[in-house]
C-alpha cells in the first residue's frame, strides 16, 4: 500500500462522516415537515431532507477521491442518500482495516421500489417494454371522433390529458366518454386546472377583407390559381375543399350561377378583377381568379352579361398585432378596452389585475413564451411601462399571449374562482388533477381543502413546477403534496423556461428530477416533446435526443397536432429502447449489436 494511501482514506472517511453528522441535523431541522406526510412517504420525506442537505454542500472533490479508490462516488445516491453514505464509510473503515470485511446491508433497491409503486398508484401499470407512460392532449375534436381516440390507444397512449383552460365542461364530458366507451383498455384521465390567466389584451379588429392569392414561379406565372368559397349569408355552408376562404353573398343571385360565369367586380383597392365560377354546389359555389383580389364586407359581385348583382356579407376581421423590437416602450395597461394597432407609444392590456399592484421597476416582464422581453422602467397605478430588450429584430405581438413576470411577487392564490367551479366536473370524470400556478405550500393546502369538500381526497394531484417560485419552493410543495398518497410532479418547461432562462432550463429540469427521485414522487416530462413530429410529421434531430433524455420520468407528456398518432407511437419506440440503456441516472451497459466482431485492421491479410 503507498504510504500516502492510509491518509487518502482516513481524509475522505472523514468527510462522509461529516456529511453523515449534516445529515442529521438537517433531517431534525425539517422534522415538522416531515412529521405531516403520509405514513407511505414517511421515508421518501426523510431522505428528500437528507438529499438537500446533501446537496448544500460542494461534494465534488470528495467524490473524486472515492472514484480513485474504486468505490462509489455517489453520482445516483438520489433514492438512498444515507444508505449510500453509509456504506461507502463501511468501505473505507474497511479498507483502513478498522471494520471487518462484511457486505453492506442496506438495501439500495428500496427507494426505487417505492417511487415505482408511487408511479404505478398515481399514473397506472408500468407499461410492458418501457418505464415512462404516455400522456397526450386531447384536442376538442376527440368529443365527436371516436376513431380519433382509438388511435391514440392502438399507439400507446396510457392517459389523456384535458386542458380546462380551453372549450368547457361540455366537451370535456364528451371526450371522457369517448375514453370510456373504449372498454378492456387501461387509460387514465388527467385534467389541468387553467389557474390565473396573465395574457395580453385584445387589439383593435382589422378591415373585414379576404385575401385572394394565386400561387406563381419564379417568372411570375400561375402555377395554382387562387380559389374561394361564396356560400349563401342567410344559410352558410362550409366549403367542400378544406382551406377555402368563405365568402357570404345573396342566396338568390348564388342560385342563379352557372359553371363557367364570369363575375366582375372591383375590390378594395379600387381595381378591376374577375372571378370565374369553377364548381357548383347545391349549397354554394367555388371560384377562381389569377390575380390578386381584395375582397371586403360589402364589395359588389356582377356576373358578366347579366342582369343583376350582390354584395358580400359580413366578413371576419383581419387579427391585427403591435410591432415591437429592442429599445421600443410598450405600454401595458389594465385598461382592457382593444389597443390600436398603431398607437405611440404601442400599449396592451393584461388580464390580470393584480400585476399591477405588485410589480416594480427593473422586473423583467415576458411576452409570448419568451419571444419578446424587456424590464419595467416606469409604474403607475392603472399601467407599466417596459423598455423592450429583446428580440433586435421587429417582433408581432398579439392578443391573448401569455405573459411572465419573473421577477414580480404576485400576491394571488394558484387556486381560481374558475378552478373551483371545474373542480366539480373534475372530481367525477378524472383520475388526476393538475395544478397549474402552484408556488407555495399555502396553494397546495387551499387545493386539498377544495378536494375534501368535493369528498375527493384520494384523488390524484399533480404539482405543475412552471415558475420560479415554484422551482425555488419545490422542497416545501413536495412535502406539502406528500400528506397525500396519490401525487406527483409535472416539469412544465415551456413557462419554466421563461421563468427560469432558457440557458439553465437543461439545470432545473434535471435538479427537478434528482429531488422527486429523492423523495420517491413520479415525474411527468412536458412540453414541446416531440412537437415537430406532432405537427408536421417529421421530427427535429434535436427533439429525438429530448425525447430520450425524457425516459428518466415516469410518465411523458405530449401535445396535440395533425400527426400525433405517429408521434405518439415514435416515442414508445424511443422510450422502449432507452430502458434498456438507462434507469434514472444510471447508464446500463446492455449488449451492443452495433459491432458483432472485430474489422480486419488496414493492411491485414485475410
Amino acid at each position: 500500500m503507498s504510504s500516502q494511501r492510509p491518509a487518502l482514506l482516513e481524509s475522505a472517511l472523514d468527510d462522509v462522516n461529516l456529511l453523515l453528522e449534516h445529515l442529521d441535523s438537517a433531517a431534525a431541522e425539517w422534522q415538522p415537515w416531515i412529521d405531516r406526510v403520509a405514513p407511505e412517504h414517511r421515508d421518501g420525506a426523510l431522505n428528500l431532507a437528507r438529499y438537500c442537505a446533501m446537496r448544500q454542500v460542494d461534494v465534488r472533490d470528495l467524490q473524486r477521491r472515492l472514484a480513485g479508490l474504486g468505490l462509489n462516488s455517489l453520482e445516483s445516491a438520489e433514492a438512498h442518500v444515507q444508505q449510500s453514505l453509509r456504506a461507502v464509510a463501511l468501505a473505507l473503515s474497511q479498507m483502513l482495516g478498522a471494520a471487518p470485511l462484511s457486505a453492506s446491508t442496506a438495501d439500495f433497491a428500496e427507494g426505487a421500489r417505492v417511487l415505482n409503486r408511487n408511479a404505478e398508484d398515481l399514473l397506472g401499470p408500468r407499461p410492458a417494454g418501457r418505464a415512462a407512460r404516455i400522456m397526450v392532449t386531447m384536442p376538442t375534436q376527440a368529443a365527436t371522433d371516436p376513431t380519433l381516440v382509438a388511435g391514440l390507444l392502438d399507439s400507446g397512449m396510457e392517459i389523456a390529458r384535458i386542458n380546462c383552460a380551453h372549450d368547457d365542461a361540455q366537451i370535456w364530458r364528451a371526450i371522457a366518454a369517448q375514453i370510456a366507451d373504449h372498454t378492456g383498455r387501461h387509460c387514465l384521465i388527467a385534467m389541468d386546472l387553467a389557474g390565473p390567466k396573465l395574457r395580453t389584451g385584445p387589439i383593435e379588429p382589422g378591415p373585414q377583407i379576404i385575401r385572394l392569392r394565386p400561387t406563381r414561379d419564379a417568372r411570375g406565372e400561375v402555377l395554382v390559381a387562387a380559389r374561394a368559397w361564396l356560400t349563401s349569408a342567410g344559410a352558410p355552408a362550409p366549403s367542400p375543399r378544406p382551406g377555402l376562404p368563405t365568402v357570404p353573398v345573396g342566396g338568390g343571385w348564388l342560385r342563379r350561377l352557372r359553371a363557367g360565369d364570369i363575375i366582375e367586380l372591383r375590390d378594395t383597392r379600387r381595381s378591376r378583377r374577375w372571378l370565374e365560377v369553377e364548381q357548383i354546389c347545391p349549397v354554394g359555389v367555388v371560384v377562381s381568379c389569377d390575380q390578386t383580389v381584395y375582397l371586403g364586407t360589402g364589395t359588389q359581385l356582377k356576373v358578366v352579361g347579366e342582369e343583376g348583382a350582390s354584395v358580400i356579407g359580413e366578413l371576419p376581421a383581419v387579427t391585427q398585432f403591435l410591432r415591437v423590437r429592442a429599445g421600443d416602450t410598450l405600454r401595458v395597461t389594465r385598461d382592457l378596452s382593444p389597443a390600436p394597432a398603431s398607437a405611440e407609444p404601442a400599449r396592451i392590456g393584461c388580464t390580470l389585475p393584480e400585476v399591477f399592484d405588485c410589480a416594480g421597476v427593473g422586473d423583467r416582464v415576458c411576452f409570448d413564451d419568451g419571444k419578446i422581453s424587456g424590464r419595467i422602467v416606469e409604474v403607475a397605478h392603472a399601467s407599466f411601462d417596459v423598455r423592450v430588450d429583446a428580440p433586435l429584430e421587429e417582433a408581432k405581438l398579439r392578443a391573448g399571449k401569455g405573459v411572465n413576470v419573473p421577477d414580480t411577487d404576485l400576491r394571488i392564490s394558484a387556486l381560481t374562482d374558475k378552478d373551483r367551479a371545474d373542480l366539480a366536473e373534475i372530481v367525477a370524470l378524472a383520475d388526476i388533477v393538475q395544478f397549474s400556478f402552484v408556488r407555495d405550500p399555502a396553494d397546495v393546502e387551499q387545493l386539498f381543502d377544495e378536494l375534501d369538500r368535493l369528498g375527493a381526497s384520494d384523488l390524484g394531484v399533480v404539482l405543475k413546477i412552471e415558475n420560479r417560485g415554484a422551482f425555488e419552493n419545490l422542497p416545501q410543495l413536495l412535502l406539502s403534496a406528500m400528506r397525500r398518497r396519490r401525487v406527483g410532479v409535472m416539469i412544465a418547461r415551456g413557462d419554466l423556461a421563461v421563468e427560469c432562462g432558457y440557458e439553465r432550463l437543461a439545470e432545473v429540469q434535471e435538479e427537478i428530477l434528482w429531488l422527486c427521485e429523492a423523495a420517491h414522487i413520479p415525474v411527468v416530462w412536458a412540453t414541446q416533446v416531440l412537437e415537430q413530429l406532432a405537427k408536421s410529421g417529421v421530427p427535429s434531430r434535436a427533439e429525438i435526443s429530448d425525447a430520450a433524455l425524457a425516459q428518466r420520468a415516469e410518465c411523458v407528456m405530449l401535445n396535440k397536432g395533425a400527426h400525433i398518432a405517429d408521434a405518439v407511437r415514435a416515442l414508445c419506440d424511443i422510450l422502449a429502447r432507452m430502458t434498456g440503456h438507462q434507469d434514472k441516472k444510471t447508464a446500463l451497459l446492455r449488449p451492443l449489436r452495433s459491432w458483432e466482431s472485430p474489422a480486419a485492421a488496414v493492411g491485414d491479410t485475410p
